[in-house]
């Protein structure tokens, strides 16, 4: 399918659901893509729409063709004195994404609304991603043999 580098562009969200009871919402993203995953800066303070603007990059190496490709985007509210509060999820497939990279060396797809989700799937809010795959190049024996 494809190996190369995967970029999450989080850029915000608007209209997270949940209460903070000391004062405002201090979010943050956690991203997985299978067995990887990254977490975002808390954007601390800024209450129910949030603003990231931070990219997390991933390493896919997939040989596997009839593979679904997802990332799961998990957001939730930073605490100090207890555990962290969960907001909400977004789950976004790539496998688009990573087998056009893979085809055309490149591919962006810029960034677009997602809808944050609860368990028993209703709304709480949107999280605008941009995602791009950067394709690896492979290289051969022949172009080493070129580059003397």
């Amino acid at each position: 399918m494809g190996k190369g580098v995967l970029e999450v562009h989080l850029v915000d969200a608007k209209g997270l659901s949940g209460n903070d009871f000391l004062g405002k919402l201090d979010p943050y993203v956690v991203v997985q893509y299978r067995s990887q995953e990254h977490k975002s800066s808390v954007a601390r303070d800024q209450g129910r729409n949030p603003r990231w603007n931070e990219v997390l990059r991933f390493q896919i190496n997939s040989s596997a063709a009839n593979v679904q490709h997802k990332l799961i985007l998990r957001i939730l509210d930073h605490d100090n004195f207890s555990s962290d509060d969960f907001l909400g999820e977004a789950t976004i497939d790539v496998t688009d994404i990573i087998s056009l990279g893979a085809e055309n060396g490149k591919y962006e797809m810029q960034p677009a609304k997602h809808s944050v989700i609860l368990a028993d799937k209703t709304y709480h809010g949107e999280i605008k991603v941009g995602i791009t795959f950067n394709a690896q190049a492979s290289t051969s024996i022949y172009a080493l043999f070129q580059a003397d």
